[in-house]
């Protein structure tokens, strides 16, 4: 079952640190060609911890509802 929330990224943002890889509990977020990160949505838990962590300030949490 997939949870209520999702971390998303602002990819023209992201600067590709792996900070938030780094510090998924659920090995949700992957770096992607060195450019950005992409997360895993069937794996995401919407915790935030990646959201928390991220020095670019380019991941938020939303409600999987409320996306576009």
């Amino acid at each position: 079952m997939l949870s209520k929330r999702l971390a998303e990224v602002d990819r023209a943002r992201c600067v590709a640190c792996g900070a938030c890889a780094q510090e998924c509990p659920k090995g949700a977020v992957r770096i992607m060609n060195g450019c950005f990160a992409r997360i895993q949505e069937e794996i995401c838990v919407g915790c935030g911890k990646c959201a928390r962590i991220c020095p670019a300030g380019c991941i938020e949490v939303k409600d999987r509802e409320g996306r576009r």
